[in-house]
């Protein structure tokens, strides 16, 4: 199979380029001055939280995890238990944030 040359990448880079443009501009302009109803806009809030629990979850639960032994794969999950409840005791992104690089470098020492 022969690589693809330039003329091909720029007509998928094109293709890719434009469906993204009409998948997020399309809904603004069909929706502007519209209400949505309330069962959507409760769920459309959900959004980010999910979409940042499915990045999250990824980079904790990965097959295979366990091949190189227990402590490699429980280390992020511990971090990740230390941000639970650093985040259910301060509410805070910030605190957060330096909880879980902190909790997971002290385990990467270990």
């Amino acid at each position: 199979m022969e690589p693809m040359g330039w003329g091909d990448f720029l007509v998928v880079f094109a293709c890719c380029a434009v469906t993204m443009l009409v998948c997020r501009t399309v809904p603004l302009f069909a929706l502007k001055g519209k209400q949505l109803p309330e069962g959507v806009e409760q769920a459309l809030g959900f959004i980010p939280s999910a979409a940042f629990a499915a990045l999250v979850a990824n980079d904790l639960l990965t097959p295979g995890m366990f091949d190189a032994g227990l402590w490699p794969a429980a280390a992020p999950l511990l971090a990740a238990g230390v941000v639970a409840i650093v985040a259910w005791r301060t509410k805070s992104l910030l605190w957060c944030a330096v909880s879980g690089v902190a909790a997971y470098a002290l385990l990467s020492l270990v």
